[in-house]
């Protein structure tokens, strides 16, 4: 009985080992760096932060997080990203912290916590490499970073975990995994731009119906030399068109930016060191981001009532 419980007592000891910290801490360190990457992302998408370097090209990355899977319920997907990471880092260092008989079981219990976010992050993050190589076709070294770091980070939540039942835990990632693959297959195929391109390297067509003022909007600033920039992919420059309207839309002047859209002008694009889509220069000035159709009126010197 005594060896039993000394075994006991040793087993308890090991798994909750300052030796096991080196892992706790790993996870909280890469935690932290991929909190900073979303959390940068997302002070972008909010407009807070200036536009981000991209190590794979601005372009490519503009293209990913500005598509149509890049929100989710009004707000950057970025933000859940950041928010997970943070939970990691939480459930990573608490253990840490906390001392007295509570210790084991907070241990434990964040022990589970780990492995099964990692699990949810990680299998997520594969479906949005997936998403962005089979249907955005653009790769965003940030997301891939991203992509490492939950991997690594589930690697560490099996190593340092000490798993007496390995069935369970094997049972309950699989578990964990198919549920979010249905999650994410679900979003994946909801989420789509507002209406279908009639052919590649197309915007999407505008449905809405043109009022007069938005007509003759339009016509005041192709007159007056306005121009917007936009991509065919971009869905922001959709809804700016939308604003407009179908007539309207098709009075302004809308230059294309994606190399592989239909009668791009890349050059010019390049040469105006755009922020972001769309963007639009308005008596010399650029201003990036959806516009309301008042704010244009008064940027450009419309006269003109009933916007």
């Amino acid at each position: 009985m005594t060896s039993t419980r000394l075994a006991s007592r040793l087993n308890n000891r090991r798994r909750n080992d300052p030796g096991h910290r080196w892992v706790r801490v790993a996870m909280a360190v890469l935690a932290s760096i991929g909190a900073i990457d979303t959390g940068a992302i997302t002070l972008k998408r909010w407009g807070l932060l200036a536009p981000l370097a991209c190590p794979g090209g601005a372009e490519a990355c503009d293209k990913v997080l500005n598509s149509p899977w890049a929100t989710v319920f009004g707000q950057p997907l970025s933000l859940y990203g950041c928010l997970a990471y943070a939970a990691v880092v939480l459930l990573a260092v608490l253990p840490l912290l906390v001392r007295g008989e509570s210790r084991s079981s907070l241990a434990t219990a964040s022990r589970w916590g780990l492995f099964l976010v990692s699990t949810g992050m990680a299998t997520f993050s594969m479906q949005l490499l997936g998403l962005m190589a089979f249907r955005i076709h653009a790769v965003c070294a940030f997301c891939i970073l991203s992509a490492c770091i939950t991997v690594a980070l589930l690697v560490l939540s099996l190593v340092g975990g000490d798993w007496e039942d390995r069935g369970k835990v094997i049972f309950r990632g699989v578990l964990t995994s198919l549920a979010v693959i249905v999650i994410g297959i679900g979003w994946i195929t909801a989420v789509d731009r507002p209406a279908t391109a009639t052919a590649p390297g197309m915007p999407a067509p505008v449905t809405s119906v043109s009022s007069p003022a938005a007509l003759a909007l339009a016509r005041h600033l192709t007159s007056s030399g306005a121009a917007m920039y936009t991509a065919y992919w971009c869905p922001h420059c959709h809804e700016q068109k939308e604003l407009f309207g179908r007539q309207a839309t098709a009075e302004l002047k809308v230059i294309e930016c994606a190399p592989d859209g239909h009668n791009n002008q890349k050059a010019l694009c390049d040469s105006k060191k755009l922020q972001g889509f769309p963007t639009w220069e308005i008596n010399g000035k650029l201003e990036s981001g959806v516009k309301p159709l008042a704010k244009l009126a008064e940027m450009s010197g419309f006269k003109g009532s009933g916007l």
